[in-house]
């Protein structure tokens, strides 16, 4: 099997955000703790690039910056930035997003995942993808881009 050209094979590559801290109420399930943007970030931060053995953060494909979280509405909105603009690896990556925090969110939380305006050269037709809940749904089903997911999502090792 051939392998396809790297999309951007020599990426700038960016530091990681150090580890966030644990207060004393954090193990307390009793305690109501909103989801938070710095939450959300972690959550995300360390999903593995689909071409390169770095993480969206090492990428600068995902910035805390560009996560919106509303706890009392139940909302969180990501948006990520392709390396390149015309990246062909987007939607998979915003699909990697979405499955991640769909997997560790709770179910009352509505997931939306963007690209960033003016970032990628069809940034319209992948978010269209990406909000579409049958289509994300139809994609899961298929075992090979699945697992390709689930490699995106396993811990890096390389932190």
């Amino acid at each position: 099997m051939m392998e396809a050209p790297l999309s951007n094979a020599n990426p700038h590559i960016f530091s990681r955000s150090a580890d966030r801290l644990l207060t004393d109420d954090d193990g307390d399930e009793d305690v109501h703790d909103p989801i938070d943007q710095r939450e959300i970030f972690d959550l995300i931060k360390s999903i593995n690039d689909p071409e390169h053995p770095l993480s969206l953060e090492e990428l600068n494909v995902v910035e805390q910056c560009r996560v919106k979280v509303n706890d009392t509405e139940s909302s969180v909105d990501v948006e990520f930035t392709p390396t390149i603009p015309h990246c062909s690896m987007a939607t998979l990556i915003g699909l990697s997003i979405k499955v991640k925090l769909l997997r560790s969110l709770p179910d009352r939380f509505k997931i939306d995942v963007n690209i960033t305006p003016g970032t990628h050269a069809t940034e319209e037709a992948v978010n269209k993808q990406l909000a579409d809940k049958e289509r994300v749904a139809a994609a899961l089903e298929n075992a090979q881009l699945l697992e390709v997911v689930n490699q995106c999502l396993t811990a890096n090792h390389h932190q």
